[in-house]
Parts: structure tokens; sequence; C-alpha cells
């Protein structure tokens, strides 16, 4: 079932920008799996809202953020689980991780967290440099933009930029588990260091 369900996966994310390509996913799935074992949490839900937390990610790109994936994921994921066959509460613990991964508020089960922890785990470190100039890239912002006021800045614009990113989403993040905030210390560290060399040279 599980290998149905990630075709399917693939099928539905075929054409996404490469910071939410299906690379993502397997490295998000492993994160959380690395967790949940640790944490003692119900892995077939974490593997399922894993696989499943980005599928609505390509319409939210294509709307340029007008669309919340993880709104709409949950709705897929639900469709998409019910016609396999999963018991309601199962649906109902994975669609819950799904709608709550984006921001760190509303978790309410141990996997949900978990998912949190796992999907931020990837935005940072040397992965997570490489993703966001990725991201960056694919919606035509510059290399680098030190000096440009927050507050002036529009998201999918020219100026949101890798850099941006990093200073205003991810070296705030905090993650719930033990074994998220240990890999996160040590991934803001590489990020917190890259960054100060880019300023430096650029």
């Amino acid at each position: 079932m599980i290998e149905k369900i990630k075709k399917e996966v693939k099928k539905t994310m075929m054409g996404i920008n490469s910071c939410h390509e299906w690379e993502h996913v397997e490295r998000v799935c492993n994160l959380a799996l690395r967790i949940g074992k640790i944490e003692k949490a119900d892995l077939e839900i974490l593997t399922l809202a894993s696989l499943l937390h980005d599928i609505a990610r390509k319409e939210e790109d294509d709307s340029n953020g007008k669309i919340d994936h993880a709104k709409k994921g949950t709705i897929l994921a639900k469709e998409i689980l019910k016609k396999h066959g999963f018991k309601v509460e199962t649906i109902k613990n994975v669609c819950h991780c799904i709608e709550t991964h984006r921001f760190k508020k509303d978790q309410k089960t141990l996997e949900a967290k978990i998912l949190y922890d796992a999907d931020k785990l990837d935005s940072l470190g040397a992965i997570g440099v490489g993703r966001i100039f990725s991201f960056s890239g694919s919606i035509g912002a510059k290399v680098h933009n030190k000096g440009v006021r927050v507050e002036k800045i529009k998201k999918y614009s020219e100026d949101d930029t890798a850099y941006f990113i990093y200073e205003t989403k991810l070296k705030h993040l905090k993650m719930f588990t033990l074994e998220g905030k240990r890999m996160a210390k040590d991934r803001l560290s590489f990020m917190k260091e890259f960054f100060k060399r880019l300023d430096k040279e650029a």
C-alpha cells in the first residue's frame, strides 16, 4: 500500500520546482522515522503523513502562494487514503499532521510535532542552503540582497532571496523534539557561517 501511495505522490509532484521535489519528501520521511523511533511514535502515521505532506505544493507555487499547500494537501491526502481503504482514525491523524506541518502551532499529536521537525530540518544545514537558493532562483530572485529592508520585500519577487528567507524565517525555527533540537542546532551553525561568508564575498 505504501508503494502505491509513493507512486501516486510522485506522479502528482511531476514538474514541481527542485526545492520541493520527490527527494525532499524522501528526506523528510527518513528524518521523521529517525525521530519517530526515538520518540516511540506511530511510524505508520508518520510514513503516510511524510509521503503526502507536500502533495499540493505545486499548486501553491503555481498560484504564487495564494493556495495554502497544507490545507489543500489535507483534502487531497484524505481522498487518497480513503481510496486505499485506510481506517477513519488513521486518515484523521495523518491529515492533522499535514494540515499543521507549516507553522509551529496547533500540533496536537506527537506525530504532527515530529513531521513539523522533520520538514523544517530539511530546510536547514547544507541541504537547506541548496534548497532555498533553488527556490529563490526558480522565482527569479537575486543571488543576494543584504541591506534591503525586510518590510519592503514582497514574496515571490526578485528580493525574495535565500538570504531573506534565512534571515526572516529559517534562523528563527524552533523544534519540538530533543533530537530535532540537536540536529537543528548543528545545521543552523553551518548556515550562520555560510551567510556570514556570503556577506563578506558580496
